[in-house]
Formats: C-alpha cells, structure tokens, sequence
C-alpha cells in the first residue's frame, strides 16, 4: 500500500479522533443581575455550567477583577455530563449604585473559543439616602438666604433624624421633616457671600443600619473678574475649579469601583 495513502488514512483517523474526544463547559448564563437589599453585606452571583463533551474539563484559573470580589469553583475538573458552578461573591462594603463585576474563567479546552469565559455580575446597591442636589452655591454678593438640600431615606432604613455637620464655619446647617415620608429637608446658609468658600457637609443618620456618612457640598462663588482686571494662571485655575465642581456631583461614601 502506498505510503502516502497510509499517512493520509493516519491523519484523518487522528482528526477523527480529536473531534470525537471533545471537553466544553455549556453555561447555563454568563451574566447576573442582582438587587441586594440596603442592610446586606454581600451580593452573590451563582454561574453554573454543564460539561457537554466527552473528555473532562480541567480549570486553569478563576480570577475576579477586583479584590472587592472573590470567585470560587466547586472543583477542580468536571467530568463528561457533570454539572457544577462557580460563585462569585462582591463585598459591597460602602459601595452605591450600579456596580459592575468580572470573573474570567480559563479551561483546558483545546479551542480557544471555549477555553475563556467572561462571567458578569451586576448590583445595583440603593443607597441609604438619596440626596438631591449635591451641591448649593451662591454667586459673589448674592444675598445669603438658606438654599434646601433634600435628603431621602430608604422606606426600610428607620432613620428618625440626621445630623449635618460644615467642614467649614462659613455655612450653618438645620435639618427639618420633609413634605413626603423619609424625607427630610436640610437647610443651608452662608454667614455672608463676600468671600468665595467651600465646605463638604456631612451627612450622618441615625440608623445603626447605617454602612456609613453621606457628602454634599456648599460654596461661595469668587467673583467674576472684571474687564479691567488681568486673567492669571492662578485665577483660570480657580474658575476651571468652580466650573468641574458644578457640573460633577460631590462624591458621596461607596462611589463605583473595579
């Protein structure tokens, strides 16, 4: 027989084989959305997945994108037609909002298609107190009356009553009842509006089911310069200052992190 056609008979009976002795994890969802409630400590997302070849699938590594999140396997291989899953488990800490986490699982399968999966897991943290606006401002020379800060509480959080402290004694804060349940009105007020100043306002409420303070912020604007008067380095800074400030909101305890 021709040697040729021996090879050839070889190296199809080998590519058989190699498509015939197949390891792949089906997933049964690669991304989790989750809604932990306001008091919980912790979100946890459960990724499972099914081997459906006929060789068994060997984990390589599982890691999560942050130190914040910590992913597990239940083994370290999966045999042919066994289930299993992989959990990921996000410490929410401080943290509000939308946060968005990764877990990248690589495998022994030969095709790079499969061998790296990309699992999701999506909170959405409500915070313990929605506040609106962040931040209250009064123009150079503008007449010093109180601007309302509003402060909502979540329906389940129990908070009777916040305290409200200026990092600066250029403003007072009053806190009052507001017009709707948990709601509650926090009054600010500059002591004059002829120098230009900042504060952060702290925001502490009274639940023990608190994970931590909230931020606002107050400033007296400087005053706009004149035509007459020279534009230094020093004043365009300031001004780009005033103006990041106004259009970005003050941060608040838990802002989003990878």
């Amino acid at each position: 027989m021709n040697t040729n056609f021996l090879r050839l008979i070889g190296i199809v009976a080998l590519t058989a084989l190699i498509h015939s002795a197949r390891a792949e994890l089906k997933w049964e969802q690669t991304s989790v959305d989750l809604r932990p409630a306001f008091n919980d400590k912790q979100a946890v997302a459960h990724f499972k997945y099914e081997n459906v070849g006929n060789t068994p699938v060997y984990f390589k590594s599982v890691h999560a994108s942050c130190g914040c999140t910590a992913a597990q396997t239940q083994k370290e291989h999966v045999a042919p037609g066994e289930k299993g899953e992989v959990t990921a488990t996000f410490n929410i800490g401080g943290r509000t909002g939308t946060q968005v986490k990764t877990v990248t699982v690589q495998t022994d399968d030969p095709d790079p298609a499969h061998a790296t999966t990309v699992l999701t897991l999506k909170a959405v943290i409500t915070p313990l107190l929605e506040i609106q606006p962040t931040l209250v401002y009064w123009q150079s020379g503008e007449e010093p009356k109180p601007k309302i800060i509003t402060a909502k509480a979540t329906k389940d959080a129990a908070i009777k009553k916040l305290e409200v402290t200026s990092s600066a004694p250029g403003f007072t804060a009053k806190v009052d009842a507001g017009t709707a349940p948990n709601e509650f009105r926090i009054s600010v007020q500059p002591r004059d509006t002829t120098k230009a100043v900042y504060a952060t306002l702290t925001i502490k409420p009274d639940s023990p089911a608190s994970t931590g303070n909230m931020f606002a912020a107050a400033r007296v604007m400087p005053p706009a310069p004149t035509s007459g008067t020279a534009v230094t380095p020093s004043s365009k800074a300031a001004v780009s200052t005033i103006r990041h400030d106004l259009a970005t909101p003050a941060p608040t305890a838990g802002s989003p992190s990878q």
